[in-house]
């Protein structure tokens, strides 16, 4: 577990975002039960056991730096301030969901809150991260790119690596390292170590991270963006996690061998934050406090998502024309 020393005046921030972690696991664990009783149509990629990462690195960004996510990006969108409402009934395609239910799970965009995109393309956040840090160097803003292990195959990973390294980009690339790009472990189709020396032939500073320690993500992540803020240029940090489901809802991830999981659940990130924040002098009753709260909003959430009326998809072609 990190060794990042807590001051009593730094505590907050820590509660927050456990609770906001909670929220993640919450949303996950509901929209699965409302996918088997068929109220979210498509598929669904769910990141249970992955949440410290995404809230961690959004906790040292600030509210109008930008981020970009996966298609497995509630986590992401929830982390970075997307209201619990609009999530659930985006994923139910209701006409108050946070896209007017038509996106759908895997393309969620806020840009009220900095997400500029999730994408269905693996890699995809990469290169849109890289963009929108061209426009967040003139403004003084940082920009943040989620991804999976499997994305670091990809031509965008090392084609946006050396054109951020170039023009000195405030950007935070954050490898998800669940170690399985969808069926397929990571090590047989990954050359080489640790992902995160990839980035040593850029010049890139690159760090190795315990993604399930919500502290040690949170001081790797402000480390990186202090100094992209400071004219630094792009870091790399490969923060090593593990997903609880499969890749998908059709998938019941019998490759894992026997123990995996329960081994990682062992390391649960949730877990590991309460005991971090009871050993930093919080009480069990403003942990609870935090718990009982964020299953309020998320109940409360799935209530209003179920009665809003579902998204009209008859779309007039003026609706996309030029102004």
């Amino acid at each position: 577990m990190s060794e990042l020393t807590i001051a009593p005046e730094a505590v907050r921030p820590f509660l927050d975002s456990y609770g906001r972690m909670l929220l993640i696991r919450l949303f996950e664990q509901e929209m699965h039960r409302l996918f088997l009783r068929g109220e979210v149509h498509g598929t669904t990629h769910l990141a249970a056991g992955q949440e410290a990462i995404p809230v961690g690195v959004c906790q040292a960004l600030r509210p109008d730096d930008y981020v970009a996510g996966t298609y497995r990006g509630h986590g992401h969108a929830l982390a970075k301030g997307t209201e619990a409402e609009g999530m659930v009934a985006e994923m139910l395609g209701r006409a108050t969901g946070t896209c007017g239910g038509r996106s759908g799970s895997m393309n969620v965009i806020d840009r009220a809150h900095g997400l500029v995109g999730c994408y269905g393309i693996v890699g995809g956040s990469i290169a849109a991260a890289t963009g929108a840090a061209l426009s967040a160097k003139r403004q003084g803003r940082v920009a943040a790119a989620f991804f999976g292990d499997g994305a670091t195959n990809q031509g965008y990973f090392f084609e946006c690596l050396n054109f951020a390294k170039v023009l000195e980009l405030p950007l935070l690339f954050v490898c998800e390292n669940n170690w399985y790009g969808e069926f397929t472990p990571m090590q047989k189709v990954t050359a080489g170590a640790d992902i995160a020396r990839r980035a040593e032939p850029f010049d890139v500073p690159a760090r190795v991270v315990d993604g399930n320690d919500l502290f040690a993500v949170v001081d790797a992540a402000r480390e990186a963006i202090d100094r992209a803020r400071a004219g630094g240029g792009p870091t790399l940090l490969e923060c090593q996690t593990y997903r609880h489901y499969g890749h998908s809802k059709s998938d019941p991830a019998k490759y894992r061998p026997p123990g995996e999981l329960e081994r990682w659940k062992e390391r649960d990130p949730l877990d590991l934050a309460r005991l971090r924040l009871l050993e930093a002098g919080l009480t069990e009753q403003e942990l609870a406090s935090v718990e009982e709260a964020a299953r309020r909003e998320l109940d409360g959430a799935v209530e209003a998502a179920l009665a809003a009326p579902y998204a009209d998809t008859t779309v007039e072609a003026t609706e996309f024309a030029p102004a």
